[in-house]
């Protein structure tokens, strides 16, 4: 006998080893890690790699190749002969093909701001993607206390099953003793199966959740799965927000600040070296009528007046961004302030309920018990005990409900802070 107990006892704590457990925050991460969405962050970084790289690349020699062949209606000619010398007449049709390498020195700091830019961009594009994931938190969240509320009704059901059952057999002996009659067992059976059918039900709902977190997190789920319920204990009192929002807003100021520095950097002078080589007809020397090779070697300053025509404005539109973002700030801080005040009214609510559920639980038990005894010695009738024993289970779904829902409304506080 010791040997089977140890044996079952073996068996038991086996099973309950190989079940899957899942917290909250193991399915937030699963769920985020398997996301499609969660590529383009490693897009976004790639493509701001090859971006930057190819700003700096301005830096290097730049390369020019041209070509061309003209036939003109005149040419250079000398109107004055020396006795004994011959100055040959220039063709009119003339070529030329050229290689110029321009060296930047100094680009007015275009380059380093458009590489910062691209940094600030790419922040931009992560911070809109983690706000999107944000999103994806929340469904996990649906689905999550979704399953932890029918797992509750599922243990509620199954001691409604179990009371019904003990009635009824209390009612089957009191009926071949004689003291009650076929109708009231008959009741209870047709309590019993609608019971069962409520328990299909909640089963069914169940494996439909099961699958789908499954999907989200992208790991095959099975009925054994067990998801352990969040313990809370934090205060609802004023937090910090640390929401992706925010920091996508200061992404977006951030950009605006590396736009205004290229703003200045366009109207800054630009200095290059430069060297060019070529081989035409005629070269450098206009009055040698004769293919030959040439080359200009030297420095070369230049300073677009015309970028000062705009630069007041660029910067006034600039400005008016980065209040736009600023407005777009404030108002996200005002919304989440208010609906963070209606979640901790919320919470505080069902913190309440639950304290009379208990009250109500307690009473109803004991209502319950007493018809117990009552349908046995037939002083009631089983439509008499089933609508104790509804009102008993009323109350405790009641219990259960809430409880899920104060899990949910504190997961949901968090996130709305985003933490």
């Amino acid at each position: 006998m010791k040997k089977k107990i140890t044996t079952l006892v073996f068996l038991f704590t086996s099973l309950i080893s190989s079940q899957t457990r899942l917290t909250i925050d193991e399915c937030y991460l699963k769920a985020r890690e398997n996301y499609p969405l969660i590529k383009q962050k490693e897009y976004i970084a790639k493509s701001k790699d090859y971006s930057i790289s190819n700003i700096w690349k301005g830096y290097f020699p730049q390369v020019t190749l041209s070509g061309q062949a003209t036939y003109q209606s005149d040419v250079i000619s000398i109107p004055i002969s020396f006795p004994g010398i011959n100055i040959a007449k220039l063709s009119k049709d003339q070529y030329k093909a050229v290689a110029e390498v321009n060296q930047i020195i100094y680009d007015g700091g275009i380059m380093a701001t458009q590489a910062d830019m691209q940094r600030a961009s790419t922040a931009v594009d992560n911070q809109k993607v983690e706000t999107e994931l944000t999103k994806l938190k929340e469904r996990v969240n649906q689905i999550y206390f979704g399953i932890l509320l029918l797992d509750k009704q599922l243990i509620q059901t199954e001691i409604i099953e179990k009371d019904i059952n003990t009635g009824l057999e209390k009612l089957n002996a009191a009926l071949i003793n004689g003291t009650a009659t076929q109708s009231s067992a008959d009741v209870l059976k047709a309590e019993l199966l609608k019971t069962i059918q409520k328990k299909i039900e909640l089963k069914s709902s169940r494996h439909s959740y099961i699958e789908m977190l499954g999907l989200l997190i992208s790991q095959p789920l099975d009925e054994t799965v067990l998801l352990e319920q969040p313990n809370y204990n934090f205060t609802t009192d004023v937090q910090e927000i640390n929401r992706p929002e925010l920091k996508l807003f200061r992404s977006q100021e951030n950009l605006i600040e590396e736009q205004r520095g290229l703003s200045l950097a366009k109207i800054l002078p630009k200095a290059s070296l430069f060297f060019q080589g070529g081989y035409g007809k005629p070269a450098l020397n206009m009055l040698k009528n004769s293919f030959d090779w040439y080359y200009i070697a030297g420095a070369r300053l230049s300073w677009s007046i015309s970028n000062l025509y705009t630069y007041q404005n660029e910067n006034e539109i600039l400005e008016l961004n980065k209040k736009s973002v600023e407005a777009q700030k404030e108002t996200f801080l005002l919304n989440t302030n208010l609906l963070l005040k209606q979640q901790t009214r919320e919470i505080e609510k069902l913190k309440e309920l639950i304290e009379v559920d208990k009250q109500i639980i307690e009473i109803r038990a004991t209502v319950t018990e007493a018809a117990k005894s009552q349908l046995e010695n037939g002083v009631i009738t089983s439509n008499d005990f089933i609508r104790e024993l509804n009102a008993e289970d009323q109350a405790r779904q009641n219990l259960s409900i809430h409880t899920i829902q104060l899990l949910f409304a504190q997961q949901t506080y968090k996130l709305t802070l985003g933490n």
